[in-house]
């Protein structure tokens, strides 16, 4: 049997569960007025079906490397797929608004660890030289899932019941599980266990959730309100304590020895922007031809299909390709791209923009993402020593969770602002004087009028955030030329400050007359 044999088929496995949290995140956008119309609920109520998830997904990933000492990865990756089935199941049979936002946390919870364990198997069954590869097809889950979400919710919905969104991946679930048995090597737990660490966790948990729910709510309670200031205030007092915790307990929740490899650091920020314009196009594109252009659901995903049938190519080609080149050049195509697609899309948005031009400005607006991501996520984590690769996947998946509600809270701020403005404007110069031939119109001629500039508005609003996009990608462009390919060795391990505190402690002190 040849070396590829023997981790290719555990990495499909694991590449097939990986499929289902993600795609759980996006699909769920879809189908929110048929949610709304069967369930009930305002808009504001609705919008925690998805908050609920973002902050299941985030705040249960530190616990990933403890569990997995704890357990095994083998036994964790299989109980974390299930309870993600149990719960998207019970998602599927919610009776009201409230079951259904609590079922959404319980999918959640487990689906937050499948990724980080799965990255961890991956860097422990495929050698060095492959890893390349095979993360462009456990990318394939990553990237490729959120792309074709929007198109699988919206054949659903049009032609079943919303609550197929959660029961279709049960069967392929089932499939993951059964196979996982068979082919992913068995992992044993660590002989030695270390305490929790529950104040670690409690802070960050609560730094990041107060995050999450700001960036999710701030718009709606305005950003110079009092609560979202008590909120941002609140995360950043948390998270600062959280270092300090972390930099003194000699057992981590996470360790932060990860932030001194800087090229690791710079993949989380080029993580970052990738998913800010992921989200960012994913989220406003399909609103935009649904409400402005008036697409069904089902056409809004055949206009985002071509964008899903690009990353099924190009994301485990480029995996293949960062073992051969490494990933400075495919980011680097990747992002220029994306500045050129968002470009034309920042231009070309309109209330007549054609469908087929749409297809083709997402595609090439999607390239960083496609050709960037998994090399840089690989490049990132292949600088780090063996034992802080799971800490470097949970902080992958954190920083993805944080840049996507981010991302869309930010370009939403932008869309809001910029059609206040243009609305204050439009009113100002649409007056009986400047349009003579509306002044003795009848109502049904002015609410014509009215829902056409309204529209003109929206599009000239979605065009300024897409532009502010684009100069997100440029500034991600500068930091894809510091990229660079890490050494066939593994880095060295670093010491951190509470363990060196440990190690004075348990070394010897030595005399000058013994040997050094």
């Amino acid at each position: 049997m040849t070396t590829s044999a023997k981790w290719l088929a555990p990495l499909l496995v694991l590449m097939l569960g990986s499929f289902l949290p993600p795609m759980d995140s996006a699909i769920v956008n879809v189908p929110i007025p048929h949610i709304q119309k069967d369930l009930g609920g305002g808009t504001d109520d609705i919008a925690w079906i998805s908050t609920a998830y973002s902050l299941g997904m985030a705040v249960f990933v530190p616990l990933t490397n403890w569990l997995s000492d704890r357990f095994g990865l083998t036994r964790v990756h299989r109980a974390a797929l299930i309870g993600f089935l149990v719960g998207s199941g019970l998602c599927g049979l919610a009776w009201d608004l409230n079951s259904l936002i609590a079922f959404r946390v319980l999918t959640a919870i487990p689906g937050s660890l499948v990724p980080v364990v799965t990255i961890s198997i991956i860097y422990r069954i495929v050698p060095r030289e492959s890893i390349g590869t095979a993360m462009g097809l456990y990318g394939l889950g990553v990237i490729v899932a959120p792309s074709l979400a929007p198109t699988i919710g919206g054949l659903i919905v049009q032609d079943l019941s919303w609550r197929w969104i959660f029961l279709f991946k049960e069967p392929i679930g089932v499939i993951a599980v059964i196979a996982g048995l068979f082919l992913i090597p068995k992992m044993e737990p660590n002989s030695t266990v270390h305490k929790f660490d529950w104040w670690g966790y409690l802070t960050f948990a609560y730094g990041l959730s107060a995050i999450i729910v700001v960036s999710a709510k701030g718009q709606k309670w305005h950003w110079d309100s009092y609560p979202v200031l008590i909120l941002i205030v609140s995360a950043l007092l948390s998270l600062a304590l959280f270092a300090t915790i972390e930099n003194e307990v000699e057992h981590p929740l996470i360790d932060l020895r990860i932030f001194r490899y800087w090229p690791f650091v710079n993949s989380l920020l080029l993580i970052g922007v990738l998913l800010i314009m992921v989200f960012g196009v994913a989220y406003y594109i399909p609103q935009f031809l649904q409400n402005v252009q008036g697409l069904d659901a089902r056409n809004t995903g055949l206009v985002l299909l071509p964008m899903g049938l690009m990353m099924v190519v190009v994301v485990p080609l480029a995996g293949k390709l960062y073992d051969w080149i490494g990933p400075r050049w495919l980011a680097l195509v990747g992002m220029l791209g994306s500045i050129v697609g968002l470009t034309l899309i920042s231009g070309g948005i309109s209330v007549d923009m054609g469908r087929t031009e749409a297809s083709i400005w997402i595609m090439i607006a999607m390239l960083g993402a496609a050709l960037g991501m998994m090399p840089i996520m690989t490049n990132g984590l292949s600088w780090l020593p063996p034992h802080l690769v799971g800490y470097g996947g949970a902080m992958n998946n954190v920083m993805q969770r944080a840049a996507s509600a981010l991302g869309v809270a930010i370009i939403g701020v932008i869309v809001k602002r910029s059609s206040a403005q243009l609305t204050a404007d439009t009113d100002a110069l649409q007056t009986p004087t400047t349009l003579p031939q509306y002044r003795d119109a009848d109502p049904q001629a002015l609410t014509g009028l009215y829902l056409q500039t309204q529209d003109h508005i929206q599009a000239t609003a979605d065009a300024n955030a897409f532009l502010m996009t684009t100069g997100l990608a440029v500034l991600g462009t500068l930091l894809v030329l510091m990229l660079k390919k890490p050494p066939r060795s593994p880095a060295p391990p670093t010491t951190s400050p509470g363990r060196q505190r440990t190690a004075a402690k348990t070394v010897p002190r030595t005399t000058a007359a013994e040997p050094r």
